[in-house]
C-alpha cells in the first residue's frame, strides 16, 4: 500500500471526525415547549404549521377552503404566538399546507422556531447540519479520487470501505436529537390518545395531541376541518420522519435511518 494511499484515507478520517463534530449537541435542559415547538421536533415545518392552523381554527381565524386549502376567516385573535401569526398573515388567498409553509412569513417564524429549539439542544443548527452533510458527501469523492490515484488494489478497497459506510449512515441522522427523542417518547406516554373524542373538553390539550400524535389526533379531533382543507398527509409520507430520520425530507435530508451521535 502506498504512502498516497494513507494519506487520502487520512483525509477521509479527518471529513468524518469534522462531521461528527459539527453533529453532536448537547442538551441544555428539558423546557416547557409550546404545542407546535414539539410538532417541529416531531415532524418538521408542515407539522408545527398544521399545529398552528388548528389553533387558529380554534378561535375561527380560519376555515377549510376549496380543494383542499386553507382560508383566513377574519383576524388572527388574541395571539402573540410568532408561528401563528405568521401563518395567518401569510393566508393572503386560499392556499395548500405545503405551499403555506413555505410562504416567507411563516418560513420566517419557523426559522425562529428552530433557532429557539437548536439553542435548547433539541434540534441540531441547520448551518452545521448542512456542512456536516457537505463534508460526508465528500468522503466517497475522496476515497474514489484516492483509488483512481493511487491504483485500485484490493488492500485499498478494503481500506476505503468502512470511511464511505461510516458517511452514508451519518448521513441518515435526523435534525432532532436524541434528547428531542426522548422528550417526545416520555410526553407521549403521559399523554396517550384518547380513544374518544368525547373524553378531551380542552382546546390546548387537542393541540397537544395534535403536536405528539399527528393525523390520528386531527382525525379523531378535526376530523372535518383537516379534510376538507387538505391537512392529513398522504399514506406514502411518514408522520414520524423529521424525528426519525425514516422519510423526513424537509431540508432535502435523505430518506433512510441512522443513527444520531449525539
Amino acid at each position: 500500500m502506498t504512502t498516497g494511499t494513507w494519506w487520502f484515507f487520512g483525509l477521509t478520517v479527518a471529513q468524518l471526525t469534522l462531521a461528527v463534530v459539527l453533529l453532536r449537541t448537547r442538551s441544555r435542559g428539558r423546557p416547557e415547549l409550546p404545542p407546535q415547538a414539539l410538532a417541529l421536533l416531531r415532524g418538521g415545518p408542515r407539522a408545527a404549521v398544521t399545529v398552528a392552523l388548528v389553533a387558529l381554527h380554534q378561535r375561527g381565524a380560519v376555515a377549510a377552503g376549496r380543494r383542499g386549502t386553507i382560508r383566513a376567516n377574519g383576524g388572527a385573535g388574541r395571539t402573540r404566538d410568532p408561528l401563528q401569526l405568521g401563518v395567518h398573515r401569510s393566508l393572503q388567498r386560499a392556499l395548500a399546507l405545503r405551499v403555506l409553509a413555505t410562504r416567507p412569513k411563516a418560513r420566517q417564524a419557523l426559522d425562529a422556531l428552530r433557532a429557539e429549539l437548536g439553542g435548547t439542544g433539541l434540534l441540531r443548527p441547520p448551518g452545521r447540519l448542512r456542512a456536516a452533510r457537505f463534508l460526508l458527501a465528500c468522503v466517497p469523492v475522496t476515497v474514489g479520487v484516492g483509488l483512481l490515484a493511487t491504483g485500485i488494489t484490493a488492500p485499498a478497497l478494503l481500506l476505503g470501505a468502512p470511511p464511505v459506510l461510516a458517511s452514508a449512515v451519518l448521513l441518515c441522522v435526523p435534525p432532532t436529537t436524541r434528547a428531542a427523542r426522548r422528550l417526545l417518547a416520555g410526553l407521549r406516554e403521559r399523554h396517550p390518545l384518547p380513544a374518544q373524542r368525547r373524553e378531551v373538553t380542552d382546546g390546548k390539550d387537542v393541540l397537544l395531541y395534535v403536536a405528539l400524535y399527528g393525523d390520528p389526533a386531527l382525525a379523531l379531533f378535526l376530523p372535518h376541518f383537516s379534510r376538507d382543507g387538505g391537512l392529513l398527509r398522504r399514506r406514502r409520507d411518514r408522520e414520524d420522519g423529521y424525528a426519525t430520520g425514516r422519510g423526513w425530507n424537509p431540508e432535502n435530508g435523505p430518506t433512510c435511518t441512522g443513527g444520531a451521535p449525539d
